[in-house]
């Protein structure tokens, strides 16, 4: 089992975040580059939690989204190709008083068979500078989402 911390500053609330990360709809890959839209299935969505199949590249996880606690957002790993046991996500916002946010995120990586436990070896290694792009992505894939928004409100 392999686990990696991330971490960004961001401009965006949490609840921004949060909206950005909980949209399952079409064009998600512009925001998550691991999630294509062809791998991309909702089996559920509530008001507080989601039942998630996503994944790209050959890799897939379902995962149960649980935001219920508006600092903190659970992804745990339901069933996958490559990862069982204890994988997921976990995501910790803390907001700071100059108006920014922080997100700490904590990947688990639990390989159920050899392809899984190598590539989770790899991204607990020399990997982990991928999953640190990819997290630096989303969250400027985010926030220029909501520039974008804000400035159409102002036009």
């Amino acid at each position: 089992m392999f686990t990696i911390h991330l971490h960004q500053t961001t401009t965006l609330t949490p609840e921004q975040y949060l909206a950005g990360l909980t949209d399952f709809g079409p064009g998600r890959a512009k925001l998550f580059g691991n999630s294509a839209d062809n791998y991309l299935k909702v089996h559920h969505r509530g008001p507080a939690d989601a039942d998630v199949t996503e994944g790209s590249g050959g890799i897939w996880e379902r995962l149960h989204y649980d935001w219920s606690d508006p600092n903190r957002v659970v992804l745990t790993t339901t069933d996958s190709n490559l990862w069982g046991g204890a994988s997921g996500h976990t995501y910790t916002f803390t907001r700071q008083p100059n108006g920014t946010t922080d997100i700490d995120v904590v990947v688990v990586r639990d390989g159920k068979n050899l392809k899984g436990w190598v590539l989770g070896f790899v991204l607990g290694t020399i990997g982990r500078r991928v999953l640190e792009k990819a997290f630096e992505n989303s969250v400027k894939a985010i926030e220029a989402r909501n520039s974008t928004a804000r400035e159409a409100r102002a036009s």
